[in-house]
């Protein structure tokens, strides 16, 4: 997988994750998820709902289309990233706020709306490589792309040990056909608890093998990785209601599209770490 494979399918990620997410808002499928964060900025009472979800849809989708057409050396680069930085960190700024906080279960580090929103960071190291590679070393590049994988697994891993996350998910889990046989060993607290410890053991096995530069592991690891992300996918097939409206683009449809930010945040750590690391060793 060579640099420009690699960019190629990390921009066929950004524009479709984008673009379906900026759909969804745009159909006004879930008023809550944008309603939130406009009142966190005290927006809420001058914007009428659905004039809200139509900015954010646009804005959404103007990111999908302008990396597609900045990759393609169209327009400025510099118009889809600062744009996705924007969204980005308006969303990321709405964590300190009080309604995403599960006060009952013990507020930080336990999250309720707020799961879908630190997703928010892997749009971050995304744009900075495929647009700004050579500001920043390959080793930064890693270091941030795992970050927010890291993130996202760890503080998501860890609160499926907790009872109303266990309760939450067996919907989801129970109508999988890749998942449901859970049930029949564990518990629906120990089911959730083994896939916990899965998200929290594949990205320190990945820490590990970054570390200790070890490609087999990285990739070992990395899948582990990836194959959580792409299990959220399927949710999108068989969750109650699959490939309805009110499945796909509304609140799951869009909490699970933000995964292939993740899918694309491997793909530039395997990229770097594997790939472009043998390159480099084969020709010293």
């Amino acid at each position: 997988m060579n640099l420009r494979t690699s960019n190629n399918l990390v921009v066929a990620l950004i524009t479709i994750s984008f673009s379906l997410l900026g759909l969804s808002f745009i159909l006004g499928a879930n008023p809550n998820a944008i309603g939130s964060i406009f009142s966190f900025y005290k927006l809420d009472a001058q914007v009428p709902a659905h004039i809200m979800s139509m900015i954010a849809g646009f804005a959404f989708c103007f990111v999908g289309i302008t990396s597609l057409h900045s990759h393609l050396g169209f327009i400025n680069r510099a118009l889809p990233t600062v744009t996705a930085l924007v969204i980005a960190l308006v969303c990321l700024l709405t964590l300190f706020g009080a309604n995403r906080w599960l006060a009952s279960e013990g507020g930080f580090p336990v999250i309720g709306s707020g799961q879908g929103i630190i997703k928010y960071f892997a749009v971050i190291p995304l744009f900075l490589f495929v647009f700004y590679k050579d500001a920043l070393s390959d080793k930064a590049h890693i270091a941030l792309n795992y970050a927010s994988v890291a993130l996202v697994l760890v503080w998501i891993g860890a609160m499926k040990f907790f009872a109303f996350e266990a309760k939450g998910i067996v919907t989801l889990v129970e109508t999988s056909p890749f998942m449901s046989w859970l049930y029949q060993v564990f518990s629906v607290q120990g089911a959730s608890n083994v896939i916990g410890v899965f998200d929290i053991v594949s990205v320190l096995l990945l820490c590990v093998g970054l570390y200790i530069r070890n490609a087999k592991l990285i990739l070992l690891a990395g899948l582990a990785c990836c194959a959580v992300f792409i299990m959220t996918q399927t949710f999108l097939i068989t969750a109650p209601n699959a490939l309805s409206s009110s499945t796909v683009l509304a609140g799951l449809g869009q909490f699970v599209i933000k995964d292939l930010w993740f899918i694309a945040n491997l793909v530039i750590i395997y990229h770097l770490a594997v790939i472009n690391n043998t390159a480099n060793e084969t020709v010293a």
